[in-house]
């Protein structure tokens, strides 16, 4: 069985062809500027040449013609579209009308649709890259795999906000999560590869990146996570401020003489790592930063560190402990001086210990704590695209 994952943004359509009996990657790649002058696609096979094509892209659907045209043509790793069994879509956003993956129907659109408000910057792109398809490849079926599934176990405790309950029952308003394709695949992979208990495994996962989240899970199933009704709630990002009181929001409004909407907008897209240090949204340009000396990218990193323990404290509280904590995503996979010092200045009193050795590696599956330490840790690489996969193929299988 052959699986296309695609993941549309506003200009943007980045696809994986997946072949399901090895779950290996056949062929990748992205399309960029799309509706933007110098629209291009890069198709990546393995051990072959990237083909690089230059051509105007004015909408989705072109693009996603594009795709399939190098899939099955002189570049191609299939004879014809119908080697490809279904097309998974990563969709960001589907309130909670959906608990889990599901094929897609006009109910479907229509209910991502009515989730534009809440995912304002990728719902939308999602639907396209939905409705793109269809024109592209009528027949072939297509899923949906919404980010916020796997926090819609969440309790009721975790997941309501304490403000009048009419809120929830006429917008649906509470605490969703995201990430959480990301946050499945390594909550499951953490338990497989420490050889934890499937049933009862108390597991942290830290995905920490330019967006970043933790979730805390018993036996792969979110009890918590650190994103809200959008993903501004939680860490520290590199251009999201997190948690924050809410009337900072009124507070600006008030005295820059702005709108809750561009109030919002900073705390979205100017906040955060870029925000606090002054320098830039990406960790690489703050830490070399903070190595020059510039005092507020020192602070930016500190706490940024600090608020993710935080929340692993928060976490093994509330599930009256942890039996493992996995680092994931760009920060979490390439930084090792980061995860050192999260849980060396911060988690001794949970008896986490990290090995030097084993903690100098990047972007590959490995234990990552000494034999002493009395939390497991991991470095487990996120596979958002293998884990929306698998749904698919879940779902067409039946």
């Amino acid at each position: 069985m052959k699986i296309l994952v695609i993941n549309c943004g506003s200009s943007s359509l980045k696809y994986q062809l997946i072949d399901m009996e090895r779950e290996t990657v056949t062929a990748k790649g992205l399309c960029e500027r799309i509706g933007i002058e110098g629209s291009k696609l890069t198709h990546k096979v393995p051990d072959r040449e990237d083909v690089v094509i230059e051509t105007p892209m004015p909408d989705h659907s072109v693009a996603v013609k594009l795709v399939f045209n190098e899939l099955t043509g002189e570049h191609g790793v299939v004879g014809s579209v119908d080697e490809i069994d279904a097309i998974g879509h990563r969709v960001l956003h589907g309130a909670n009308k959906f608990t889990q993956s599901c094929v897609v129907t006009p109910e479907v659109k229509k209910v991502i649709r009515e989730c534009f408000d809440l995912g304002p910057l990728h719902n939308p792109a999602n639907l396209m890259g939905i409705e793109a398809c269809e024109k592209v490849v009528p027949g072939k079926k297509n899923i949906a795999v919404f980010d916020t599934t796997f926090g819609m176990s969440l309790p009721e405790k975790a997941y309501y906000y304490a403000i009048p309950t009419e809120y929830y029952e006429k917008y649906g308003i509470r605490r969703y999560g995201f990430h959480g394709t990301s946050h499945a695949y390594v909550s499951g992979e953490t338990i497989r590869f420490g050889k934890l208990d499937p049933e009862k495994a108390r597991v942290i996962v830290c995905h920490l990146g330019n967006g970043a989240s933790i979730s805390a899970s018993i036996g792969g199933k979110a009890i918590d996570t650190s994103m809200g009704l959008t993903p501004l709630e939680g860490l520290i990002m590199g251009t999201r401020s997190g948690d924050v009181d809410g009337a900072v929001i009124q507070f600006i409004a008030n005295h820059e003489h702005k709108t809750a909407d561009e109030v919002l907008n900073i705390l979205n897209k100017k906040s955060g790592i870029l925000g606090m240090s002054g320098v830039s949204s990406d960790f690489r340009d703050v830490e070399k930063a903070a190595a020059e000396g510039n005092h507020m990218a020192k602070v930016a990193l500190e706490a940024f560190r600090y608020r993710v323990a935080k929340y692993i404290g928060a976490y093994a509280a509330a599930m009256n402990g942890v039996d493992a904590i996995s680092f994931t995503a760009g920060v979490g996979e390439n930084d090792k001086n980061a995860r050192k010092r999260i849980v060396e200045e911060y988690l001794g009193y949970l008896g986490a210990k990290i090995d030097d050795e084993r903690n100098n590696v990047r972007g590959e599956e490995r234990l990552i704590s000494s034999d002493d330490s009395r939390v497991k840790i991991f470095l487990i690489p996120t596979n958002e695209e293998l884990a929306i996969a698998r749904d698919t193929k879940r779902l067409v299988l039946g």
